[in-house]
């Protein structure tokens, strides 16, 4: 579960996830163009190729020719996510209130009006709460439900989030989650389960990791993680972040 590779690089997630969701928004036509192409052949085969990328590439192509999906705004909502949207944001956030005791404590208490004074929120992440672990506290984030995850900050949920075996096991067994991540915790650390839901979405703010404190924002926001803003791991001085 920890180990989030999967046979779509990003940008085809990206496109994967784009195109799938003009589809689902016209399931009807799709519907229809499928129920065609099944008469238009007396014999057995697969539709759908069955790796996801050619899987992907076929759904863009389609919904291009019939004019449903223009390639350009495609394209620039990709790049969007790929550029603009995603963790990096959640680690700017972190890193001001790491660096900013005033900041910290408006994020803590009115997490959308702080969130927005950096430009993040909207889509997805309408109602946001932070919640701060401590070495005494360690929060953990989990949708029970499907895959509600704050996107202004994180962008999109990653594969392990949205699985099953996580969504139940983050409740039922919190510690036997993070062990498998890779993080283990004292017997005397509290651990707490938060469950995003449509209307309110939860972001962790993590431990600031000692050894830091003559270091930039923007170098503070480096180290920061997006597994760290779930509170699947603990951010580390020693190297700087996937926060992008």
């Amino acid at each position: 579960m920890a180990d989030d590779k999967t046979a779509l690089d990003r940008r085809g997630f990206l496109k994967y996830a784009a195109t799938g969701a003009v589809a689902a928004a016209v399931p009807n036509y799709m519907h229809a163009q499928e129920h065609d192409h099944d008469h238009a052949h007396d014999h057995d085969h697969q539709v759908v190729p069955s790796d996801p990328a050619l899987r992907t590439k076929a759904l863009e192509s389609l919904l291009v020719e019939k004019g449903l999906v223009d390639r350009a705004a495609l394209d620039a909502l990709v790049d969007a996510y790929e550029n603009k949207i995603g963790p990096r944001n959640g680690a700017r956030v972190v890193a001001r209130a790491w660096a900013d005791p005033a900041y910290k404590q408006r994020l803590l208490t009115h997490s959308d009006a702080a969130i927005a004074e950096l430009g993040y929120g909207g889509l997805q992440g309408e109602h946001m709460v932070v919640v701060e672990n401590s070495p005494k506290v360690h929060n953990l984030v989990v949708c029970t439900l499907c895959s509600c995850y704050p996107w202004p900050v994180l962008g999109l949920p990653p594969v392990w989030y949205k699985s099953a075996p996580y969504r139940s096991r983050a409740v039922i067994d919190p510690r036997g989650v993070l062990r498998e991540f890779g993080l283990e915790l004292a017997e005397d650390v509290e651990v707490r389960v938060w469950d995003s839901t449509a209307e309110l979405r939860y972001l962790v703010l993590p431990e600031r990791p000692e050894g830091t404190e003559g270091m930039s924002e923007e170098s503070l926001g480096a180290l920061v993680t997006r597994d760290s803003m779930v509170g699947v791991a603990k951010v580390s001085a020693s190297k700087a972040g996937s926060a992008a």
